[in-house]
């Protein structure tokens, strides 16, 4: 298979994964007001991630401390895995499954939002952080590939990419990541200029 015969693969298999993203069109547009309204109230949004998906929730976790399309202030966003310091020593303190729901623990508070990234589903230090936001009233957003993993049942909403390619997912996974940053940015500055 030569170069460009690779690349038109990948733009074929792109283009039907995205002819099925409408199926999640409701839970995206659901998830972006709910993170609109927390950052109206004055809460934070986090994002967890592994590899790949790490790299998506700092982007994302950039687009709103920074801005996405619009001059507005900034959001508080943090992406959990940016402290080396915190990771390794709760990894080594108590395990790596713990890196991020320790931090929740920490840092997060009663209205925030967190939004767990993970193609499979399954990683165990992502659930964790799941299930400890949920006991401590956070809500929490899955962005997953197509049956969400043990994921599903650790989250309030799920964004299941309808897809077990993980290349796909991931591109699915910013493609979505962008919108909901476009939703909030546009209900916040609404609200705000409205006095809301």
């Amino acid at each position: 298979m030569g170069n460009n015969d690779i690349f038109f693969k990948n733009l074929t298999e792109h283009g039907n994964v995205l002819q099925r993203m409408d199926a999640v069109a409701d839970i995206i547009s659901n998830a972006g007001n709910i993170i609109a309204g927390a950052i109206l109230s004055g809460g934070r949004i986090f994002f967890c991630g592994n590899g790949g998906s790490a790299s998506d929730a700092q982007h994302l976790a950039a687009e709103f401390s920074g801005r996405y399309l619009k001059e507005r202030r900034p959001f508080d966003g943090i992406a959990l895995h940016c402290n080396a310091s915190a990771l390794t020593a709760i990894g080594n303190d108590y395990s790596f499954s713990e890196i991020f729901a320790r931090q929740l623990l920490a840092h997060g508070r009663r209205g925030d939002v967190l939004v767990a990234i993970s193609t499979s589903g399954n990683s165990m230090d992502i659930i964790r952080a799941a299930e400890t936001a949920k006991e401590i009233g956070i809500f929490t957003i899955g962005m997953t590939g197509a049956d969400g993993g043990k994921l599903r049942s650790a989250v309030d909403a799920l964004i299941a990419v309808p897809s077990d390619s993980t290349p796909r997912i991931q591109e699915m996974h910013i493609l979505v990541g962008h919108a909901i940053c476009e939703i909030v940015e546009n209900r916040v500055i609404l609200s705000e200029r409205d006095g809301d």
